[in-house]
């Protein structure tokens, strides 16, 4: 195991999901204020994206998200080495390929869930993926597509691409139904089988696998990480962030000693910093919505943030206002 390899392993117990529209740069900056520990994931980027796109937009990060990993759509080997090879020589930490997305779009483009069905093709991607760089190379995927529901079936791909070098699996414990149902549905409906995760292990115990899917509290995640080599969080982190600032403590660091307050003044410092480089502060304020999720006043705070009535407004004029809104409702 490279020097790499292991430290990337001392952190990845705990990851934020990659979410399209969502884990852009800006909101892996603000996750990554609230946990050091934690590794973060872009959104999907196909490799044709990055290989014949603006290079700058897909790839670019601030050097402040190390932990962080490229997650890329595809399924051409060719491509997806060379996108590969891209992502390592920006700086990523670790190369992810897609093979969990069940969105028709993706589907369309021959890649996501609907290469679980096609597990030698992925392997193919994969070893042509490790021949290419030094990061780690791994999969996210889910435990079936449609309605088979066989353990059989994800306990044979995960050796496919594991016979040639791939060493940690990203499980959605669910299936991926590729017709019938929205992308959000599948997040919902089909049952979750974390018990197959476990199953996993026990057949390939040399390899690390990271449980995803439905996990919504700090309990959920202490317990999983107690049967499980990692936990993956989505929706959840995004939506109700501060659980984050519980995640290195939980890793057994100590803790941040962390404010709300501090973490919003720090992402003001962050868009206004930005705005010099022409990004709109609500581009990016959009990701913060959820830090005072639970707190009294949260919801007038929220309406502030995301006004576009404010829009002309300098970012740091709209914290006055947002911290105004706060303090009148916990005053109430």
């Amino acid at each position: 195991m490279t020097k790499l390899t292991s430290a990337l392993k001392s952190v990845s117990r705990l990851s934020v999901a990659p979410m399209m529209d969502w884990t852009d740069r800006h909101c892996r900056y603000f996750h990554r204020l609230l946990t050091q520990r934690a590794l973060l994931y872009t959104e999907m980027v196909t490799t044709g994206a990055v290989i014949y796109g603006d290079q700058a937009r897909h790839l670019d990060f601030n050097q402040e998200e190390h932990p962080v990993a490229l997650q890329l759509g595809g399924s051409e080997p060719a491509d997806l080495a060379k996108a590969a090879r891209l992502g390592e020589q920006w700086g990523y930490d670790e190369i992810n390929l897609n093979c969990g997305c069940p969105s028709e779009r993706v589907q369309r483009g021959a890649f996501g869930a609907c290469l679980m069905a096609e597990p030698k093709l992925v392997a193919e991607g994969v070893k042509a993926m490790l021949d290419a760089v030094s990061v780690p190379v791994t999969v996210k995927h889910r435990i079936g597509i449609d309605r088979i529901e066989s353990y059989e079936f994800v306990r044979d791909f995960v050796g496919t691409v594991a016979s040639v070098g791939c060493r940690t699996f990203i499980v959605h414990a669910r299936n991926a139904w590729l017709n019938g149902i929205s992308p959000k549905e599948n997040r919902l409906l089909p049952p979750l089988k974390p018990d197959w995760v476990l199953q996993l292990k026990k057949d390939f115990p040399a390899l690390f696998f990271v449980l995803n899917g439905g996990i919504t509290s700090m309990p959920e995640i202490r317990l999983h990480l107690q049967q499980n080599d990692g936990v993956m969080v989505g929706r959840e982190a995004y939506h109700n962030p501060w659980i984050l600032s519980q995640w290195d403590e939980a890793l057994g660091d100590k803790p941040l000693g962390l404010t709300h307050n501090k973490v919003e003044a720090q992402m003001v410092d962050y868009m206004e910093k930005q705005a010099k480089s022409g990004v709109p502060w609500f581009a990016i304020s959009r990701h913060m919505l959820g830090l005072r999720h639970g707190q009294t006043g949260a919801r007038k705070w929220r309406q502030v943030w995301s006004d576009h009535k404010l829009k002309h407004l300098p970012v740091r004029d709209v914290a006055t206002l947002a911290g105004e809104a706060l303090a009148q409702s916990s005053h109430r």
